[in-house]
């Protein structure tokens, strides 16, 4: 099968999402005065994970989980904040955050020698993932980036995949390849928007969920051979 248009998924398939949160996190913390940060990170981390899963199941909106999260975080050490003022701050310090995986910049440069055409395809806030990649080497490999916020609508739902698909021009499903590590968000919206998937499973785990890929890839080098 040849794939055209390459969706991918930006954080823990290209960006190094658990690197940026744990530099960010400290920098911001230690600016709030917080004494443990460690006990902080080990119950936020978690915590924020769970949001975002809300999120993707439609429990919460966009904005309670940006403007909670922290009030949540720092209300279980037993000090109020403003929990919107406190995610500004934190935009400061994620967003100057672009950290890559080792290879994914050669990966993404070898595909654009071969003429795909590739897009990013990410759940996030605007601001947030605009900061990280102008601090990220693998921005200049895509022709377009598109971000949930901006959209309108986020992975799985159907209509992420069809507003995308009608800026792109020549779009076709047949066509394209949705690539990610989230079962629940890049592979179930693929398999509901009809599109092929490829999960991107380093750490080999156990698919549980309904979803079903396309194809499992544990490195880039076993998607650069599917696309051969």
């Amino acid at each position: 099968m040849t794939y055209s248009f390459l969706l991918f998924d930006l954080d823990h398939t290209l960006l190094d999402f658990d690197t940026a949160e744990e530099v960010a996190l400290t920098q911001f913390l230690q600016d709030q005065g917080v004494q443990d940060i460690q006990a902080f990170k080990d119950y936020y981390k978690p915590m924020n994970q769970g949001l975002w899963k809300d999120l993707e199941q439609k429990k919460i909106s966009k904005k309670d989980l940006i403007n909670s999260r922290f009030a949540i975080a720092f209300a279980h050490f037993g000090r109020e904040v403003d929990g919107e003022e406190m995610a500004l701050r934190y935009q400061d310090y994620i967003s100057q955050q672009g950290q890559s995986f080792p290879g994914a910049e050669d990966m993404l440069a070898k595909l654009v020698e071969r003429g795909c055409q590739l897009y990013g395809a990410t759940n996030g806030v605007t601001a947030i993932q605009q900061g990280r990649l102008k601090q990220s080497a693998i921005t200049p490999y895509f022709k377009e980036i598109f971000i949930s916020e901006q959209l309108g609508t986020q992975k799985p739902e159907v209509a992420f995949y069809e507003k995308i698909g009608n800026l792109i021009p020549g779009f076709t499903k047949e066509q394209a390849l949705m690539i990610g590590d989230s079962l629940t968000a890049d592979i179930a919206g693929g398999n509901a928007a009809g599109i092929d998937t490829v999960w991107y499973n380093p750490d080999h785990k156990e698919n549980t969920s309904p979803a079903v890929p396309t194809y499992v890839v544990a490195d880039y080098q076993a998607l650069l051979d599917i696309l051969k």
